[in-house]
Formats: structure tokens, C-alpha cells, sequence
């Protein structure tokens, strides 16, 4: 079993939320003007509109500091058939560097609930590796595509050998979409490579990429589809969970948030890896 837990033990660690259900940040004018005078260009919905708002919420590099509170459980974990229980807290935070630029972080913080997934491995309770992304990502789009890059670090924060890697790792992390009408499409990833920590666990070095597309209806329902795909080079050994979602943006005692949930169907995994897994997400959004 050691080779299929690590395996799963790192997908789980590179995993990043679905964008329609948990975003990040990037877009603010230099100097905007107050929101009651601002005007929208042609095509565009209002700032500060329901119709904005869901906008960003589907763009991983948006204007908009949210914390996405993501609720993961996967079924059918190794001979015992067992579940493991994710709660991902995502703080993502956007600063305005300069006139052009934004640097937005997005940090995934994983508490995990992991039954025994074989006789002789004991199940555990506690924190994950923390992966903590900063994108670098012009206010004007490029090509007319949104981007960001730069760098993403893994810190080996686990209380448990079988919660997370044992390592430090670090690596370039980008993101490229585009956004027409209701519709994105775009794909986010990293790759991270270990520099550091426990020389008797398996080595990281893993590619992940998230290709992304969702819709928003005028309820502002938006329905989306996202592969997370990781490639660990060290077992040679793909993990391909492909996420169903539906999210709706909510108005609670005047404040906006985002409620949504999914369903995803292992593609291609280890063996004792899970089959099939549930989402549930809660954003709290702090628009300015």
C-alpha cells in the first residue's frame, strides 16, 4: 500500500478548488473611482452588480477576497474500502502592486479525517500540507486572455504521516482564461518539485493541471466542469478526479456569499485509490 497512499496522499495535497466554487483575485483599477459614479464599459455588467460578482467568482484571478471553506470526501480508499474527509480552508487575498500589476495569494490550508485504508495502517486526524500559491497577474488583460504566474510552495505542515508528504517543495504555478458572456474557460496549474524534509518518504515532484469551464445563468446559478489532474513522475502514476458542480450567489442579511456542491468520478487513480468523492463549498466574499 505504500506506493498508492503516496500517491493519494499528494493529489491531495496539489489539489486546488474548482474556480466557479472558490476563486481567487486580481483585476482592481489603480485608482477606481467611487462605486455610484463608476460606469460600466459597453457589454459589461455594472461594478458592484450580482452579475460582476458571479463574473469573479468564475475567474481565479478576479478583484474579489473570498474564503472558500471546501468540503471534500472521497469513497472507496483502499482495501477497506475506507473514506477521507477534506476540509480545505482557502483564503484567497489580492494586493495592488502598482498601476499595471496585482499579486494575489491563494493559500489552501487541508484539515483532514482519514479512515484506515488497509489492515496494519492506522487512520489519522489532523492538519495537511499547506500549498500556498502567488500570482503575479496584469490588471488589463493580455491577448485578451486574463493570466497570472509565478511561484507555488508546499510546506510540510502534516501531523501525520499519512495526511501529507513529509517534504518541502516549491515550483511555477499560472493561470490562463477567458471570460465571453456567461461562459469561462480556462486552466490553472503548478508544478512542484521537493527540496526539503523527511529523506525517508517517497520524493515529490508532481504536475498538476485544472482545466476549467462553467456557465452563470441569469439566477446566477453557474454550473461548471473541472478535471484536477496530477502527474506524479516518481510512481509515474496519474490521478484524474473530474468534478460536476453547481454553485448559486446568495444575498444573507445583505452580505453576498456562494453555496454550491458537486459530485466527481475517479478517471484514473492507484489502486486503492478512491473512486468517487463529494464537494461542498461555502465562499464567504468580501467585495469592496
Amino acid at each position: 500500500m505504500t506506493r498508492p497512499v503516496s500517491a493519494l496522499v499528494l493529489a491531495c495535497a496539489l489539489a486546488t478548488t474548482t474556480p466557479a466554487l472558490a476563486q481567487s483575485p486580481a483585476a482592481t483599477p489603480a485608482q477606481p473611482t467611487p462605486a455610484a459614479t463608476r460606469v460600466a464599459p459597453a457589454g459589461a455588467p455594472a461594478p458592484g452588480s450580482a452579475e460582476e460578482l458571479a463574473l469573479k467568482l468564475a475567474n481565479p484571478v478576479a478583484s474579489l477576497i473570498s474564503v472558500p471553506l471546501q468540503n471534500n470526501i472521497d469513497y472507496g480508499i483502499g482495501p477497506n474500502e475506507t473514506h477521507r474527509y477534506t476540509l480545505n480552508v482557502q483564503p484567497v487575498i489580492p494586493f495592488s502592486m502598482n498601476a499595471d500589476w496585482n499579486l494575489i495569494t491563494r493559500t489552501i490550508m487541508p484539515i483532514i479525517d482519514a479512515g484506515s485504508p488497509a489492515p496494519g495502517i492506522a487512520g489519522a486526524t489532523g492538519f495537511g500540507d499547506i500549498v500556498q500559491s502567488f500570482f503575479f497577474s496584469p490588471k488589463k488583460p493580455v491577448g485578451g486572455m486574463i493570466v497570472g504566474f509565478g511561484p507555488a510552495l508546499m510546506y510540510a505542515t502534516a501531523t501525520d504521516d499519512l495526511l501529507g508528504t513529509g517534504k518541502w517543495a516549491v515550483g511555477p504555478t499560472v493561470v490562463a482564461l477567458k471570460q465571453r458572456g456567461a461562459l469561462t474557460i480556462g486552466v490553472l496549474g503548478n508544478h512542484l518539485k521537493a527540496y526539503a524534509g523527511d529523506d525517508s518518504r517517497a520524493d515529490v515532484n508532481a504536475t498538476f493541471v485544472n482545466p476549467f469551464v462553467s456557465y452563470i445563468t441569469k439566477t446566477k446559478t453557474t454550473f461548471g466542469i473541472s478535471p484536477e489532474l496530477t502527474y506524479d513522475w516518481e510512481s509515474e502514476q496519474l490521478i484524474a478526479p473530474i468534478n460536476l458542480t453547481v454553485s448559486q450567489l446568495l444575498l444573507i442579511n445583505k452580505k453576498p456569499i456562494s453555496v454550491g456542491g458537486g459530485v466527481r468520478f475517479y478517471a484514473e487513480g492507484p489502486s486503492g485509490g478512491p473512486e468517487w468523492g463529494l464537494r461542498f463549498v461555502v465562499t464567504l466574499l468580501f467585495p469592496k
